[in-house]
C-alpha cells in the first residue's frame, strides 16, 4: 500500500470561500482547508461550565462538526507546518486556538498564526512573512463574553420559565435592547401632543419674491411652542397685514460639508438599512460574502483607521478620473477603538461598481453589488475635499402700529460639489433673489399653519443599532445577531420597517427590568463591554471579571426565586365552543403571547391563534363573485411586511389581490397619464 505523501504547509482558514480565495494566491507547497466555522463550544443540553472550578468551560466538538474534525486532524498529521489563517477579531483568534487544541496538535509541531485585514495576494504573502503566536489575550476576551452570556441566558431564562410561561429566554445583550424597545413603547403611549402654529410671510421685492418664517415679536425669539393655538395667531396674521416690511440684516458667508468618515460596521448596517432596506443580517452576509472573495477589508471593525497604503489607492483614483479642485491632503478619521484594524474599504479602488466584470473578469450578484457600491463610494468621499456653499442669511423687519416683528429666511447655492461627486445626497438648494439691507418689501400673502408635536419615531434597524452603539452596547459582530434574536424570539415584530413590541416581549421586559434592573442597565452592561475591552489589551484577568458579576448576580437570582410569585394571567372565557370536543374556549397566555384553546386541555389540545380576523370593506370579490374583499397585512419577511393590502376572503380557492382599495378611486398625478398595464401582482402566501 502507497503512503500519503506529506503536506508542507496547512493553511487553515473558517469557510470554504475563503479558503477557496486564498488558495489562488499560494503555490503547491500550501494546502488550504477550512473548518466550517467553531470547532469546539459549550455543550446546548447544560450549563456547560463549571462555576466552582474558576469558572472553567468544558468545551465539546459539536456532531455536526465532528466528521470535519476528524478528517482536518488526519491532514494536520501529515503536515509539516500548520498555518492558522482564521480572521484577526477575537472571534478568529478563538477560532484558532480551538482548532489547536481540537486537531490536538502537538506543542512541538511547528505551528503559525497569521493574520490579515483583506484577502489579496500582496497580503497574504505578507502576513505569512510575519506570523505570530496566538493572542491569548484575545481568546480570552471571548471566552470571557461567551462564558457570560451562557451564565445568563441558560440561569435567567428558567426563571422566566417558572414565573412566567415555559420556553421564554434571556440573553445579557438582547434584554438591553429589548428594554430599549419597550422604554420608546412607554414614552409613545404616555406621548400628548401639543398643537403650535408657525407663519409664513410671501413678500415681493423688486428682484422677486421669497418666504420668510416669523421668528420674533418686540425683540422675543418665539419659540416652537410660544403659538399655541389659532385665535392668538389670528391676532398676530391681522396685525401683520398692517405692517412695513424692510429689510434689516443681509450676511453672505461660505459654508462648507464635510465628507462623510469610511464605514465601520456599525454605520455600514445603518446606512444600508436606510438606502438599501437591507436588515442588519443580511447586509453583513453580503459583506462577508465581498470580504471572502477578497473584494473588501474586514467586514467587522468599530475602527476608523486607513493605512498610508490604502490612502495612497484613493489619491491615486481622485487624480486619474477627477483630478483638479478633486484633489485634496489625505483626510485622518479619528478612532474611539483602542484595538484599531482598519475602516471598511475596497481592496482595488480602481474596482469602481460600475467597472466590475470589465477589468478583472469578477462578477457580483446584484445584492452585493449594493452594498459594495455603498462602501466604494464612502471610502473614495471620505478623501475628497468638502462641498462648497454660499449661503445667505436675511433678517425682516416688520412694523405695525402696536408690535415689531421680526422674520427671517435663508438660502443656500452650491458652489462646488467636492466628496458629492461620489457620494450623492439630498441637497435642499434655496435661492433668494438679490436683496439691499433698508430696502423695503411687499407683503403678498400671510400663511398661518397648524402643527402638532409628535411622539418619538420607534426604532428601525438603523436607529435601534445607532443607540446601541452610542450606549456601548455590544460590539460590531453582536448588532445583527442582537436583533436577530428579539425577532426570533417573537418579543418583537417589524412593520414597515419599525420595530414593535409584541404581548410576550412586554411581559418578558417587565419581569427582567423590574426584578433584575442591572441586565437592562445601559450603563452596566457598557461598563462590561469596557471590562472585555481591557482583557483583550491584557489588563485584566477574565476569570476574575466574570467572577465579580456572577456572584452577585447568584445570590440576586436566588432571591428572586423565593420573592417572585408567578404570573398567573386570568383566564378568559369567550363565547366560542372547541370544534374537537364542544367544550368553551378560553384564552390563555403562551411564549407566543395570548392564544385562544379548548378548556378541556390536556384531553383536547384545539389551539387557535388570536389574530385579529380581516376587515371587510363591503365589496364583493371581482374575480370570484363569491368572497368579500377584506384589508389585509403582510405577514411574511421582507421589506413589504406589515404593509396594508386588499385580497379575497376565499383565499387561497381566489387569489384576488390589490395594493390599492378598491373602493378609493384611482389617484392620478397631474400631467401624467396613468398606464394601461394591469398594476404588479402581489405574491401569493403573503398575507394573513
Amino acid at each position: 500500500m502507497a503512503t500519503q505523501s506529506k503536506i508542507e504547509n496547512l493553511v487553515i482558514v473558517e469557510s470554504p470561500t475563503k479558503a477557496k480565495t486564498i488558495s489562488n494566491f499560494l503555490g503547491k507547497n500550501y494546502k488550504v482547508e477550512s473548518s466550517f466555522g467553531h470547532v469546539r463550544d459549550l455543550p446546548k443540553s447544560k450549563l456547560g461550565i463549571d462555576v466552582e472550578n474558576n469558572f472553567e468551560p468544558q468545551y465539546i466538538i459539536p456532531r455536526k462538526i465532528q466528521k470535519k474534525v476528524t478528517a482536518l486532524k488526519k491532514i494536520a498529521q501529515k503536515a509539516e507546518t500548520i498555518i492558522l489563517a482564521t480572521d484577526e477579531d477575537r472571534e478568529g483568534e478563538a477560532i484558532a486556538w480551538h482548532l489547536k487544541s481540537a486537531l490536538e496538535i502537538e506543542d512541538d509541531k511547528p505551528t503559525q498564526r497569521i493574520v490579515f485585514h483583506e484577502i489579496t495576494k500582496e497580503a497574504i504573502q505578507d502576513a505569512l512573512k510575519n506570523p505570530r503566536e496566538i493572542n491569548l489575550n484575545l481568546v480570552d476576551a471571548q471566552q470571557a463574553r461567551r462564558v457570560l452570556d451562557r451564565l445568563v441566558g441558560y440561569k435567567l431564562s428558567p426563571f422566566l420559565w417558572k414565573k412566567v410561561v415555559r420556553g421564554l429566554s434571556a440573553g445579557r445583550v438582547q434584554s438591553v435592547a429589548l428594554h430599549l424597545i419597550a422604554q420608546r413603547e412607554t414614552e409613545i403611549k404616555a406621548f400628548k401632543p401639543d398643537e403650535y402654529w408657525t407663519i409664513l410671510a410671501t413678500l415681493k421685492a423688486k428682484t422677486g419674491e421669497f418666504e420668510a418664517i416669523l421668528s420674533k415679536i418686540d425683540g422675543k425669539v418665539i419659540s416652537k411652542l410660544d403659538l399655541k393655538n389659532k385665535s392668538e395667531t389670528d391676532v398676530i396674521v391681522e396685525d401683520l397685514k398692517k405692517a412695513a416690511f424692510k429689510i434689516l440684516k443681509i450676511e453672505r458667508k461660505e459654508t462648507r460639508r464635510n465628507p462623510f468618515p469610511p464605514f465601520i460596521t456599525s454605520t455600514l448596517q445603518q446606512t444600508s438599512s436606510r438606502y438599501l432596506g437591507f436588515s442588519s443580517k443580511k447586509t453583513m452576509v453580503l459583506a462577508q460574502q465581498l470580504y471572502e472573495h477578497g473584494h473588501i477589508t474586514y467586514m467587522r471593525t468599530d475602527s476608523l483607521n486607513l493605512s498610508n497604503e490604502a490612502l495612497g489607492k484613493a489619491k491615486t483614483w481622485i487624480h486619474e478620473n477627477l483630478g483638479g479642485s478633486y484633489e485634496c491632503e489625505s483626510k485622518y478619521y479619528k478612532t474611539k477603538s483602542r484595538i484599531a484594524q482598519e475602516a471598511h474599504r475596497p481592496t482595488n479602488p480602481n474596482l469602481s461598481p460600475k467597472e466590475f466584470g470589465n477589468k478583472d473578469g469578477s462578477k457580483l450578484d446584484k445584492d452585493q453589488q449594493k452594498v459594495y457600491d455603498l462602501i466604494w463610494r464612502r471610502f473614495i468621499a471620505s478623501q475628497l475635499p468638502a462641498a462648497v456653499f454660499d449661503a445667505t442669511n436675511i433678517e425682516i423687519e416688520a412694523k405695525s402700529k402696536k408690535t415689531e416683528y421680526g422674520l427671517k429666511t435663508n438660502g443656500n447655492i452650491l458652489k462646488f460639489d467636492g466628496f458629492l461627486k461620489v457620494w450623492p445626497a439630498k441637497i435642499e438648494e434655496k435661492e433668494i433673489p438679490e436683496l439691499r439691507e433698508n430696502g423695503s418689501l411687499n407683503l403678498k400673502k400671510l400663511d398661518p399653519e397648524q402643527h402638532f408635536t409628535e411622539p418619538p419615531p420607534r426604532y428601525n434597524e438603523a436607529s435601534l443599532i445607532k443607540v446601541l452603539e452610542e450606549n456601548g452596547i455590544g460590539r460590531p459582530s453582536t448588532y445583527a445577531p442582537i436583533i436577530s434574536v428579539i425577532l426570533t424570539r417573537n418579543y418583537v415584530e417589524k412593520i414597515q420597517g419599525r420595530f414593535h413590541l409584541t404581548e410576550i416581549g412586554t411581559v418578558v421586559d417587565k419581569v427582567i427590568s423590574e426584578n433584575f434592573p442591572e441586565i437592562v442597565d445601559t450603563g452596566f452592561t457598557a461598563k462590561m463591554e469596557e471590562n472585555l475591552d481591557e482583557i483583550a489589551e491584557g489588563r485584566k484577568e477574565w476569570r476574575q471579571t466574570i467572577k465579580e458579576f456572577h456572584d452577585p448576580f447568584s445570590e440576586h437570582l436566588e432571591k428572586k426565586y423565593e420573592e417572585v410569585a408567578k404570573l398567573e394571567p386570568e383566564q378568559e372565557k369567550t363565547n366560542e365552543k372547541c370544534e374537537k370536543c364542544g367544550r368553551e374556549m378560553i384564552i390563555k397566555f403562551g411564549r407566543f403571547g395570548k392564544f385562544m384553546a379548548c378548556s378541556g386541555f390536556p384531553e383536547c389540545k384545539n389551539a387557535k391563534s388570536l389574530k385579529n380576523p380581516p376587515k371587510e370593506i363591503g365589496l364583493i370579490c371581482p374575480k370570484c363573485k363569491e368572497g368579500q374583499v377584506v384589508e389585509k397585512r403582510v405577514n411574511r419577511k421582507g421589506r413589504a411586511r406589515g404593509k396594508i393590502f386588499w385580497g379575497c376572503s376565499r383565499y387561497p380557492d381566489c387569489d384576488y389581490a390589490s395594493w390599492t382599495n378598491p373602493t378609493e378611486p384611482p389617484k392620478e398625478e397631474k400631467g401624467k397619464v396613468r398606464s394601461k398595464k394591469s398594476p404588479k401582482p402581489i405574491p401569493k402566501e403573503i398575507g394573513e
